[in-house]
């Protein structure tokens, strides 16, 4: 099952509660949590205190991605906001080995972040202290930007790699996801899809989920 994750970096801010509440009813399976600092990236997102504040409007997991340097700091606070799920950018941490443990001893779930330009192998030696690796197809810091094709080799390198350890790990996808690139993602071997503006601006979103989980 293809698990779809939308970026509430989408949503309507001035109604957020209402958006967070009806992603279950749209079927969707995360609720993907975009973290900048306005350095690692350039641009400012949300912060603990609207984590914490969304905590009890869903019962879906919460996918939080740390777009920040140095992310080991970070991790404590968003534990404590109530993630489920913490992805942090092998290019930000110089510590991965211990951050990643750091999250997965909390019982939370852990991953590492690849931008555009990072190779696959740089997850390599971390893969089996992670639950899921997180492909960005996309430079990371805005939404609505078109998918890099060369992301469909990297994430297909990433499944033979896991597969050949024969680990459970999962591959997120995100970065101009919509139901022709979703097909590409599936096909090379992702499990998780995140997607933004293609959900929240959509006239149907829950039919717009169904599509990308099935690929077109």
């Amino acid at each position: 099952m293809i698990k779809i994750a939308p970026s509430i970096l989408a949503a309507d801010f001035a109604n957020l509660d209402r958006d967070i509440a009806s992603l279950h009813r749209w079927g969707a399976d995360w609720v993907h949590f975009d973290v900048m600092d306005g350095h690692f990236v350039p641009n400012l997102s949300f912060g603990p205190p609207v984590l914490s504040s969304i905590r009890p409007l869903t019962k879906l997991p919460i996918d939080v991605h740390l777009m920040v340097e140095e992310p080991s700091r970070f991790i404590p606070w968003f534990l404590q906001a109530g993630a489920d799920i913490i992805t942090i950018h092998v290019e930000a941490e110089n510590h991965l080995h211990r951050a990643l443990q750091q999250i997965r001893e909390a019982g939370r779930k852990a991953g590492v972040v690849l931008n555009p330009g990072t190779p696959a192998i740089a997850a390599k030696e971390v893969l089996p202290y992670c639950d899921l690796v997180l492909v960005m197809s996309v430079n990371p810091g805005y939404g609505g930007q078109k998918f890099i094709p060369e992301s469909v080799s990297k994430i297909a390198e990433l499944r033979r790699m896991i597969d050949e350890r024969g680990l459970i790990t999962d591959i997120e996808v995100d970065g101009g996801i919509n139901p022709e690139t979703a097909q590409l993602c599936i096909d090379a071997g992702a499990t998780v899809l995140v997607a933004g503006n293609a959900i929240f601006q959509a006239n149907d979103p829950a039919g717009t989920i169904r599509d990308l989980r099935c690929g077109k």
